[in-house]
């Protein structure tokens, strides 16, 4: 019989719990950027729960870059206002 697929939302949560030791092992400041990694995945539970991964990290990391890149995307536009070099350098 085939593996049941938790649901997106409670396997992020799963995966939070399971990297618990690893945060408490961080200082206070990480702790908090950790905590906002974990945000950001949460942004794209849909997209998450629509693949169906048997492996929710894949799903969560994917996610964070994903909006990581959306950052440094808009980061980019407002150096580019404001006249300051591009991405190339120039």
């Amino acid at each position: 019989m085939g593996r049941t697929v938790l649901p997106f939302s409670q396997a992020l949560e799963r995966e939070y719990e399971e990297w618990k030791k690893f945060r408490r092992a961080l200082r206070k400041e990480d702790q908090e950027a950790f905590d906002r990694l974990f945000d950001r995945a949460k942004f794209h539970v849909q997209a998450g729960a629509y693949i169906s991964s048997p492996r929710p990290l894949d799903s969560i990391l994917l996610s964070i870059s994903l909006e990581h890149e959306k950052l440094l995307g808009r980061i980019m536009e407002r150096l580019e206002k404001e006249g300051l070099p591009k991405k190339d350098g120039s």
